[in-house]
This record gives C-alpha cells, structure tokens and sequence, in this order.
C-alpha cells in the first residue's frame, strides 16, 4: 500500500484515496473531502491489481468455461404440416428407376414400377415406417389399379389420395398399421 492508492475499508462501505502512511495506520481521503484513519489490516487496495476472475479458483473457471460451451441449441419448432409429412416417399416414374427403357414394353416397365413398388412396401413394413407416398403420375390409371390391387393384399394397410397441394392427383399415401 502506497500514499496514491485507491483503498476501501473491509467493514464498511468508504473509500478513498490515502494521503499518508505512519507505520500501521494509514490516513485517506474520502470522496467527500473527509480524512479518515485506519488500520492497515481493515484496508483493501482497490488499484485494480485483483480482478474478480483472480478470487475465483481455477477449477470453477474451468466449470464455468464447460458450461458455456455447452448450452444446447434452440430446438427447432416442426411445423404442423411438417410433422404430418410422410416418412418416405417412393417415385414410381419409369425414368426414376430404369436408366434407359428402349426395348422395353409397358409390360416390362409395370413390372419394374411393381416390384417396385412392392420392394419397397415391405421394406416400410420391416422398417415400421407408418406413412409411405406412392407417386405414380396420373396417366391411363393402369399403375395406379395396380397399386390399389397390391396394398388389398395386406390386412395392415390403408390408402388413400395423398395430399392434393403437393402432389396432385398423381400419388397415393398408405397407412401402415404397427400394432395388428
């Protein structure tokens, strides 16, 4: 502690300026002009030397630090529609699943969109995916029947137009039940 120091005493709450050093007792000045004398051992220096981080141990900084880095994220809020959106969705359309159709017959090419189709359907199934879109396109309507066909086979599934908005009338949604 040196005459010039910024001190505030320990029990009280005064500070100020100290004017004079006589062996243990030590003068300062208050910021209202008074002059007050205390002991060493009741004063603190407030020169900036100690910062609050140096009170606190090293070991809660590190906590501290940790906790910081580790403040999840916002949840993202899921949107009505989004949360009704279908887990999977399979696009029938012949150029989808063959890289080329010359030589083909439309036999040939319903028979690929069926088996397909139906690969894929047990898969949902082994998967227990509920909600499964078919995209068929509109066209004649013949893949579309046989669809229909296909899912009257299974005791578990529902179907039904899938959403207009999004798909037009080119799809249909199936509902598997899990618990049967």
């Amino acid at each position: 502690m040196q005459i010039g120091d910024t001190v505030s005493v320990l029990d009280d709450d005064i500070s100020g300026v100290v004017t004079a050093i006589r062996g243990n007792t030590v003068t300062l000045e208050t910021t209202d002009g008074f002059e007050l004398i205390y002991q060493k051992n009741e004063l603190i220096v407030l020169d900036g030397s100690i910062s609050n981080r140096d009170l606190i141990p090293e070991d809660v900084l590190a906590i501290i630090s940790e906790k910081e880095e580790k403040k999840p994220g916002k949840s993202k809020r899921v949107k009505p529609k989004e949360r009704n959106a279908p887990a999977m969705e399979v696009d029938l359309h012949i150029h989808q699943l063959v890289p080329n159709t010359r030589g083909m017959d439309n036999y040939d090419m319903l028979t690929i969109q069926l088996d397909t189709a139906k690969r894929q359907l047990e898969f949902a199934i082994s998967k227990r995916i509920q909600k499964v879109v078919f995209i068929h396109g509109v066209g004649a309507g013949v893949l579309r029947t046989e669809l229909e066909y296909l899912f009257r086979q299974y005791d578990n599934i529902k179907y039904y137009d899938a959403d207009f908005q999004k798909y037009g009338r080119g799809a249909t949604e199936i509902y598997i039940y899990q618990n049967v």
